[in-house]
């Protein structure tokens, strides 16, 4: 663990706390220490280290990352590589924050589609926008690979048919302009990837063998298979990076990383030469343990 501080305690919850007593003690939390709501110095450092907190562990895979490497799964030079397979978040500023630009493009409403949705559902609509009219809103369902890769979709807004043209990297709850409209984004999962922000994450199944021996294998990405080499004495649930193999960033030339899980599997029916075998190397690591 680094010297982060812990996040359970953070939220002031025990290690056993389940999913809907994590969000509402960040909730309380949120609402003593929002900026919008306390004025004091400390306010903003603990609405940041509460919400870092509550992005980790309100999600189950980087909650399991969490509780077996710390915090230093989500930061530089963390298990996983730089950033690790669930970085990213703290950039996003948590589920309650949000920004508004006012120049054409859309903010960041961490999951709400606008600063109404936010202030309605955790302020009770005290919104500090006033009386503003919302844009007219449409929800357009997309495969995960147009979503990844863009698209160019017919849709038919007041009786009019007309062409959208999805930039590569939106998100479920991304939220496109399109005109006087805003069309919100809805991905379909997919079975095989599985996307945290930019970066992809999939479990791939190795023989007993290429765990212990090292070898390649061939995996599969958003952008085509490529070739990962796997090195002798891999472990169950060892997880490799494949640095810019993730899906492109929105805004930009960058993309993100692909991390592969890896599975070992182990068969179920042996022929008898196999079973000699594995029985001759039993007995001869029972040896070596002997010498010990």
């Amino acid at each position: 663990m680094s010297d982060t501080k812990d996040y359970y305690q953070i939220l002031g919850v025990a290690k056993t706390a389940t999913a809907e007593e994590i969000k509402k003690a960040y909730r309380k939390l949120a609402l003593e220490f929002h900026p919008d709501r306390n004025k004091s110095k400390e306010a903003d450092a603990k609405f940041k280290e509460g919400t870092k907190a509550y992005e980790v562990l309100s999600d189950p895979q980087k909650r399991q990352a969490y509780d077996q490497y710390g915090a230093a799964a989500f930061e530089q030079g963390g298990a996983g590589g730089p950033g690790g397979p669930f970085g990213g978040f703290g950039a996003q500023g948590g589920p309650f924050s949000y920004s508004y630009s006012t120049g054409g493009g859309h903010g960041d409403f961490g999951g709400f589609s606008d600063p109404f949705e936010i202030f309605e559902q955790f302020f009770g609509g005290a919104s500090p926008f006033g009386s503003r009219q919302r844009r007219p809103t449409y929800s357009l369902r997309i495969s995960f690979d147009d979503a990844v890769h863009g698209a160019e979709k017919e849709v038919t807004i007041d009786g009019k048919n007309q062409k959208i043209k999805i930039p590569a990297g939106v998100d479920n709850g991304s939220r496109v302009r399109f005109g006087e409209y805003d069309v919100l984004m809805e991905v379909q999962p997919d079975a095989y990837f599985h996307r945290e922000g930019s970066d992809i994450v999939t479990e791939d199944e190795i023989s007993f063998a290429t765990a212990s021996l090292g070898g390649e294998i061939s995996v599969r990405t958003i952008g085509g298979n490529v070739m990962l080499r796997i090195p002798a004495g891999t472990q169950p649930n060892a997880l490799f990076r494949l640095q810019g193999r993730g899906v492109p960033h929105v805004r930009g030339t960058a993309k993100g990383d692909h991390y592969v899980r890896i599975k070992i599997v182990v068969p179920k029916n042996l022929s008898k030469r196999q079973k000699e075998l594995l029985t001759e190397f039993d007995a001869e690591s029972k040896k070596k343990k002997s010498w010990i």
